[in-house]
């Protein structure tokens, strides 16, 4: 059994995660930049996502962070629409978007918003979208070598809210046209910290979701992620308390009913136990360790049943999310419904 199990672990380097935004690496300069966000995302089933871009979109405005693209890792060209929506609608058209098409086969659906109205009552589109054919957009693990061939080294931070389908064929990828580098290096060149909602972790063993849904992509991922490269997880019991009621959402874009978010929660009953599970790689990302409570240093196992395993270790590159009390729950909830209810 114990040769199924795959392992993050191994020795850091001095690069790691923290609230400065900045990594070395052998001497070389460290890059002490704005946050350069990568969202991965399966956007199409659970509002979540939604919310994690809006932030995205606030923060870059604020001036906190750089959106280098979108790669959404459910496979369906509606479910990319619905991320240019949101990016044309947010005022992000310019934003790149790459698209799943060799991933998992008819996912679990929690709430189909991918028809999302797109006519008012007088029969004018009520969302632009700046993408003209989905067909032509590139792969996903194709967009991330054209983002991340084009940055400064250990400066990425990759928000992934999803399955890791693209980023197991990411991670597969041969030296091309774009970078000479195979994906491993890339990544080992490129990503300062991977951010991902996913992971089981305590006394009792059990299946996280998104990895057991592509588990192939996901022993894939765990088995090539360079062990120099640091990742937080984020286990759904630190989302899983907090709660943004829908009558809450509907109520805080009060200003208009012309809004992506506001028009899926009126038109579909999203009341199904969506919690905010996926903004938490996005506030992490952009505003660092201070909001989080982190657990100690260690590596991260998968096995073949998608459980994954933490084992302390102070040369690990790995570290998740500790559930918060009642303040910290409302205090992150307040973060969200701040720019959720901002204007455009």
């Amino acid at each position: 059994m114990f040769a199924a199990i795959l392992t993050f672990c191994g020795t850091m380097l001095a690069e790691s995660c923290s609230d400065d935004h900045s990594s070395t690496d052998k001497g070389e300069k460290a890059y002490t930049g704005i946050p350069l966000i990568i969202y991965d995302t399966d956007i199409g089933s659970s509002t979540d996502d939604l919310f994690a871009m809006e932030m995205l979109y606030r923060y870059e405005e604020e001036g906190r962070c750089k959106i280098l693209g979108m790669v959404v890792d459910r496979e369906g060209e509606d479910n990319a629409a619905v991320t240019d929506v949101m990016n044309t609608y947010f005022g992000h058209s310019n934003v790149p978007i790459g698209l799943e098409r060799n991933g998992i086969s008819n996912p679990t659906v929690w709430i189909d918003y991918t028809a999302l109205p797109t006519y008012t009552t007088d029969g004018q589109p009520m969302f632009q979208h700046t993408v003209n054919d989905y067909s032509a957009l590139p792969d996903g693990w194709q967009l991330y070598r054209q983002l991340l061939a084009k940055q400064p080294d250990h400066s990425v931070s990759i928000c992934s809210a999803g399955f890791v389908t693209a980023l197991a064929s990411l991670l597969t990828s041969e030296g091309d046209d774009i970078s000479p580098l195979n994906g491993v290096e890339l990544v080992r060149r490129k990503v300062k910290c991977l951010y991902i909602m996913g992971g089981v972790f305590g006394e009792s063993l059990e299946p996280d979701y998104n990895f057991a849904q592509g588990i192939t992509f996901s022993q894939t991922f765990f088995r090539l992620w360079p062990q120099e490269v640091d990742i937080v997880f984020s286990p759904m019991e630190v989302g899983q308390e907090v709660e943004y009621k829908p009558e809450q959402v509907i109520s805080d874009i009060s200003w208009t009913d012309v809004h992506p978010i506001k028009q899926i929660y009126t038109s579909c009953n999203c009341n199904t136990g969506q919690k905010m599970w996926d903004p938490m790689v996005v506030i992490h990302a952009v505003e660092g360790d201070k909001l989080f409570s982190l657990s100690e240093r260690g590596t991260v196992t998968l096995t073949p049943k998608a459980e994954t395993i933490f084992t302390p270790s102070a040369t690990g590159n790995c570290r998740y999310h500790l559930p918060g009390d009642a303040t910290w729950n409302d205090m992150i909830l307040e973060k969200i419904r701040k720019y959720n209810k901002m204007m455009q």
